[in-house]
């Protein structure tokens, strides 16, 4: 009962102390709030962005029922209950299945309509075309599809936001992008090449919420059939509404596999079967790497948890430190009056208790708040919508738990340093400097490396114990930076003699008072470490997307493509050429290119013609494409062989086989090289991939035409390989693997045929003049070809990685204010004598500002050095994801200009705001002592 009553008394102190000192309160308040602020959003984020099984459902298939796809005709399937988590198609066995020899006679849509409860409605799902379409500069390429948006089975994955949906073949829905990208206007109309002269009106504006930027437009069923080609492959998908009381069960998608098609019904999503009743998960499991990525994530977040975790105390530590320092003197006559140690210590706990519930109710606030405000721009940037704007109260408790909790811990330490001061010093204000303990700075420097090396080491190991070996590697690390805090602030005041007045009052004050500003200190390198390691770790991702990133040609290249030989001529060609040259300005030297034909002679506009595929040589082929079945054992080996990490190609707008002469060579694949000239002049072919390459041959396979009696579903066609003398060129960029010039084709056996142009202009051509230019070759002809312009890879950011990084740089920069705001108040006592001996206002003014600046910069230089840990320990465990030949090979970027930005943009910010913000006018306080 006396502790309870003790306790009550330590609060009530608490709170009058938090509303007698409002400003150091509500700086108190915020240095706990910021961190459970960014942790909150975080949350919110993550909880809004990851969709529930429902949303995954309306995003996929709308509000139908079941969404049915004709895979594999004649072979069978299995799938997980969500087919996006994984499916496994199985290719017909020399004897086919009852089930089988009927997917091969009967029409998909026919054998889907027999397979399904009567009464089932079929609402086909048409493949999306490329099209031409008409805009306020010219032509524009843009995604188009057919749906009736009237019917609201496409609601969930076709969204109408603005207008009507089309009522007639003469209307048409396009999404936002569309519009901005045109020119046009909701109301306005537009041409599509293929299909007419008539003119389309824009009667609305929709949405794929999962692909917010997308350029594309939707019409009613039948108005895009003219502008399908002739060798359009029939409908394998549709959108089911079965009828009232009819469901599709997990027996009854595991029947519908059998006949090839995949199945993903609504019904079997919500309410699964167990893992074991799923031939997937129990046959196949080990080859999907769901489940690996599913632990990577694990991994991921435990860490971000934890680490913020540490952010929080840290940044509360310095809070509770500066307030029991300001209530020293009160302290003191508590101790004075008969308080023994246990009650000192209950009343800065108390401010813990008032202070950290308060911080933490306040951050969880406005993280909700902000989340919801800024959505209408995060979703856009992300380029996907929330499932739903989701705040669970258990989250939110629980982070409110852990801010109290972690507010309690950051006080902790203040509270038995005050309980344990001397009376006498705490009531007259007197206080010794104590120099920084050189064992707690050696322990430091052993917990820096040690736990940087857990952390670097551990990234690799089992997956087991990754979670704690990241975790605790990042964390100790952090710990051993914060206990060398004082020696660097120590090192830094060195440097105070070389500098003007007020950085050498700064520094000096620093010095002088470092259990004042290490923690400060502390603060701001734990925000610091926190922004950077995700600025390390978003950065390097984004490297890696676009080290992998695939050109169709040159950087700034125009490339027109021929796909159609059948509308086209040599005139024809030409004139679309000039129609470009007309249109961009500067192009530069034109290059013309080539492709192969097989055999010599075929019609390629009626599939008589067969391929010609560049190959790796013999000894670099994955054992796994040799046409043949593998067991899950073969495919899990596999992840260790470097020959099946990438199997794929380089190749560019024209193929991994490119043919013409030595302006190709010069202009599309960026090679200035006399003696690889010479060479396929010769009739050597060049090869750009050392894959390609064995005992000086380069190796082609030829695949024969299919014939009209032949399907598809019953494998590749014959080939064969044939080889040519080859030599290995270096290039620049990946547009290709093999190059030869028509006459080395003809000698091999192989026809050729036109395949279009390329030039490189010295700026990149804008979208109105791609446009343009659009508009001008469709005048020549409205089939068969393609204008792109080579733009380059385009940086992609997710929801989770925005969040992330928005947060951690908003929590960095009110960790830096707050904290030397902090230190500021508990500096007036130097501000109030530099006042009294005379110092003149922009003195005391320059002498705030540099001390915020001081711990800025100590807390960015120290934090930048933290940060790299975790993020480089993350992505070495992304790095194993794949396979453990990607580790050899992960990527790790460094976003100096953001770094240099913190470690410059950071002290400069806080020197100026707290120059400005320090008042000239200073209150006298009474004399110490």
């Amino acid at each position: 009962m006396r502790k309870l009553l003790s306790w009550k008394v330590a609060l009530r102190i608490a709170r009058r102390d938090a509303l007698r000192a409002k400003g150091r309160s509500l700086l108190v308040l915020a240095m706990i709030a910021m961190p459970v602020l960014g942790v909150t959003g975080i949350d919110v984020v993550y909880r809004s962005s990851t969709l529930t099984p429902a949303e995954q459902l309306d995003r996929g298939q709308g509000r139908a029922d079941l969404l049915l796809a004709s895979h594999l005709r004649g072979g069978t399937v299995q799938q997980a209950p969500l087919p996006s988590e994984g499916e496994f198609d199985e290719p017909p066995a020399a004897t086919l299945t009852p089930q089988q020899q009927r997917s091969v006679q009967t029409d998909p849509a026919v054998l889907a309509a027999q397979l399904l409860p009567p009464g089932s409605v079929l609402v086909p799902l048409q493949k999306s075309q490329g099209l031409q379409a008409g805009t306020a500069h010219g032509q524009l390429q843009t995604v188009a599809t057919e749906a009736d948006l009237t019917d609201p089975i496409w609601h969930g994955k076709i969204n109408l936001i603005h207008g009507h949906a089309p009522v007639d073949g003469g209307q048409i829905a396009v999404t936002q992008r569309f519009l901005d990208d045109s020119g046009l206007e909701l109301g306005g109309t537009t041409r599509l090449q293929g299909l007419g002269e008539a003119p389309f009106t824009i009667t609305g504006v929709v949405e794929y919420p999962d692909e917010l930027g997308l350029n594309a437009m939707v019409a009613r069923p039948g108005a895009l059939s003219g502008g399908q080609p002739s060798d359009a492959s029939p409908v394998t998908g549709w959108l089911v509404r079965l009828p009232a009381g009819a469901t599709v069960d997990w027996a009854k998608v595991q029947e519908l596999n059998q006949y090839g098609f995949v199945a993903t019904s609504r019904s079997v999503v919500l309410n699964p079967p167990a893992r074991s009743q799923v031939p997937y998960y129990v046959q196949h499991g080990n080859v999907s790497g769901d489940s690996y990525f599913n632990r990577t994530t694990v991994v991921v977040l435990v860490t971000v948890a934890g680490m913020a975790l540490l952010e929080i105390v840290l940044l509360a530590g310095p809070a509770f430190a500066v307030g029991a320092r300001r209530s020293r003197r009160q302290l003191g006559l508590l101790a004075a009056a008969g308080g023994d140690q246990a009650q000192v210590r209950a009343v800065v706990l108390g401010g813990g208790v008032v202070l950290g519930l308060a911080g933490a109710a306040v951050g969880v606030l406005l993280a909700v708040l902000l989340v919801a405000v800024t959505r209408p721009w995060t979703e856009p940037m992300a380029g996907r919508r929330f499932g739903a704007l989701r705040v669970l109260p258990l989250d939110l408790l629980g982070i409110i738990a852990i801010g109290l909790a972690t507010g309690l811990l950051a006080a902790v330490v203040p509270a038995f340093q005050a309980s344990r001061q001397d009376v006498v010093a705490a009531l007259t204000g007197r206080g010794g400097v104590k120099p920084p303990s050189r064992k707690v700075t050696l322990l430091g420097l052993l917990m820096l490396t040690g736990g940087a090396a857990l952390a670097l080491l551990g990234a690799t190991r089992g997956l087991g114990a990754r979670s704690a070996t990241v975790l605790g590697g990042s964390m100790i690390a952090e710990l051993g930076m914060v206990a060398c805090t004082p020696m660097v602030v120590g090192l830094f005041g060195k440097l105070g003699r070389w500098l003007p007045l007020g950085p050498r009052l700064a520094l000096r004050d620093s010095v002088r008072h470092r259990g004042r500003t290490a923690p400060a200190v502390a603060a701001v390198m734990a925000a610091v470490a926190g922004a950077v390691a995700v600025g390390i770790y978003t950065a390097s991702a984004d490297e890696a997307s676009r080290q992998s990133y695939q050109p169709s040609a040159p950087s700034k290249g125009v490339t027109l493509s021929f796909y159609n030989a059948a509308v086209g001529s040599p005139a024809v060609f030409a004139d679309q050429r000039a129609a470009v040259e007309r249109s961009i300005p500067d192009l530069g030297p034109r290059a013309d290119i080539s492709t192969t034909r097989y055999p010599v002679g075929c019609d390629a506009t009626h599939n008589r013609c067969g391929l010609v595929l560049a190959e790796a040589s013999p000894a670099q082929r994955c054992p796994l494409e040799d046409g043949q079945r593998h067991s899950p054992a073969e495919y899990d080996q596999s992840r260790s062989d470097p020959r099946c990490a990438d199997t794929m190609l380089s190749h560019g707008a024209f193929g991994s086989l490119v043919v013409g002469d030595a302006t190709v060579l010069r202009t599309f694949f960026g090679l200035h090289d006399s003696a690889a000239e010479q060479a396929a002049a010769d009739g050597r072919v060049l090869v750009f991939d050392q894959r390609m390459l064995q005992d000086g041959k380069a190796y082609l396979r030829l695949e024969e035409p299919y014939s009209q009696s032949q399907q598809a579903p019953f494998g590749p066609p014959p080939s064969h390989e044939i080889t040519a003398d080859a030599m290995l060129a270096s290039l620049p960029n990946s547009l290709g693997g093999m190059f030869m010039t028509p006459q080395t084709a003809v000698r091999l056996g192989l026809g050729t045929a036109d395949a279009g142009s390329v030039w490189v202009p010295p700026a990149m051509p804008k979208s109105a003049a791609e446009q343009h230019a659009r508009a001008q070759v469709a005048a020549v002809s409205q089939q068969g070809w393609d204008l792109q312009v080579e733009r380059g890879y385009q940086t992609q950011h997710g929801l989770m990685e925005l969040g992330l990084t928005g947060f951690a740089v908003l929590v960095a920069l009110g960790a830096a204010g707050i904290a030397t705001g902090l230190a500021s108040a508990d500096s007036q006592q130097d501000l109030t004598t530099l006042a009294a001996v005379g110092a003149a206002p922009r003195i005391r003014r320059t002498l705030s500002g540099f001390q915020c600046g001081v711990i800025a910069a100590m807390g960015a230089v120290l934090g930048t050095v933290c940060g790299m840990v975790p993020a480089v320990a993350l992505r070495r465990v992304d790095g194993t994801a794949a396979s453990p030949i990607d580790h050899a090979h992960t990527v790790i970027a460094f976003p100096w200009a953001n770094i240099a930005l913190t470690l410059v943009g950071l002290p400069l910010l806080a020197v100026l705001l707290a120059a400005l913000l320090t008042r000239s006018r200073i209150v006298l306080l009474r004399r110490a002592g």
